[in-house]
């Protein structure tokens, strides 16, 4: 019964206990004895109206833009952090005119499945952009977004990944990635499609980057939330650009490194602490561009992460990696690194959460 009422109060606050009752179906009885029962959540006013209690933090992201990353961040940066806060419940807003890029599907996904899972009350408002609604439906938002998420006006009762899965060549539905029910035709599906779009020569390509990723998750995530991958193509920009994600809500790759960083590495603690750069981005720095760099004791093991950044060397690509609190982004352009730039201090997002954003410029496959 929370749940119900949270959502209908958060929709229709100042009502009272026969009209709640009533537009949910429920004895009035019970329905006051609940509200009276639970007022850490709800308040009553001199009127004898039922509304939520303010312990409410709402975060709206921009109207009339396309919100990628950087703007999902810069949303956060502008309020309390939602898993630091004292707030009871956090309420995301996708207002009108505003449409999520996969990788900001990813992260606002995750987040919200992270804050579940610490017993806040989370909702996800769409109610003034349904077009929105509909196209993380049909990506598979609603399939792994956890099931306490309440959902305005409402959670979709089928899901459209579902019903028109694998017959859009321009995307792949997100899929779970769960180390105790592994899935593991899921990197061959996703090389399928890029291949489809940037082309043969690029097969070995894309499921290196693919198989790399969905591995690192598989085995180093250590997280009772399953990760997830997803992809979509997005042709009618400028230049044309297929979006790759892979999110897990784990350790992250510097939380599994600094458990035995001054063990097994004292020679780059030592480094880090003679520079002014953050310690946790000079360590990410090193894993893509160095890399034999792991939690393992096992020879030839961290060699993966720099395998992943030299096969998207290859395109025009943007590699962003989000940890905890930073990100770091690797730009690779005419088959080199080009350019690296990070952010620090960021809102906490537990994980690791990368985008491949790979150009098909110079690509006459594209379509």
């Amino acid at each position: 019964m929370l749940r119900k009422l949270q959502k209908l109060l958060l929709e229709s606050p100042k009502i009272k206990a026969r009209v709640i009752a009533k537009k949910l179906l429920l004895d009035r009885s019970a329905v006051s004895l609940f509200l009276h029962e639970n007022t850490d959540y709800f308040q009553q006013d001199e009127d004898f109206c039922w509304s939520l209690k303010a312990s409410i933090l709402r975060i709206e992201f921009d109207s009339d833009s396309w919100i990628d990353c950087k703007k999902f961040e810069t949303t956060l940066a502008n309020s309390e952090s939602p898993l630091e806060s004292n707030f009871d419940s956090i309420v995301f807003v996708i207002p009108k005119g505003c449409n999520l890029l996969l990788e900001a599907i990813a992260r606002l996904m995750a987040l919200a499945n992270q804050l579940v899972h610490m017993n806040k009350t989370v909702t996800v408002d769409f109610s003034q952009q349904y077009s929105s609604l509909s196209y993380v439906n049909r990506i598979g938002f609603f399939d792994h977004l956890h099931a306490k998420v309440v959902v305005l006006p409402k959670r979709p009762t089928v899901s459209s990944a579902e019903v028109y899965k694998s017959n859009n060549d321009n995307l792949v539905e997100l899929a779970s990635i769960n180390p105790n029910n592994l899935d593991e035709t899921i990197p061959e599906r996703f090389k399928k499609v890029f291949v489809s779009h940037a082309g043969d020569e690029y097969e070995q390509t894309a499921f290196t980057v693919i198989s790399e990723s969905y591995g690192n998750v598989r085995d180093h995530s250590r997280s009772l939330l399953p990760g997830f991958i997803g992809l979509q193509l997005y042709k009618n920009t400028s230049p044309p650009h297929i979006q790759t994600v892979i999110s897990d809500s784990g350790k992250g790759i510097l939380g599994t490194l600094n458990l035995v960083l001054a063990e097994k590495y004292p020679e780059i603690v030592e480094e880090m602490k003679a520079l002014e750069l953050s310690p946790d981005v000079h360590l990410l720095k090193k894993v893509f561009t160095e890399g034999e760099i792991s939690q393992s004791y096992e020879e030839g093991r961290g060699l993966g992460l720099r395998s992943t950044a030299n096969a998207a060397s290859k395109f025009n690509a943007t590699i962003l990696v989000r940890q905890e609190n930073c990100e770091v982004r690797f730009f690779y352009r005419n088959g080199r690194l080009s350019n690296i730039t990070h952010q620090t201090d960021m809102r906490r997002l537990l994980g690791t959460h990368i985008c491949f954003d790979f150009s098909l410029t110079n690509n006459t496959n594209s379509r």
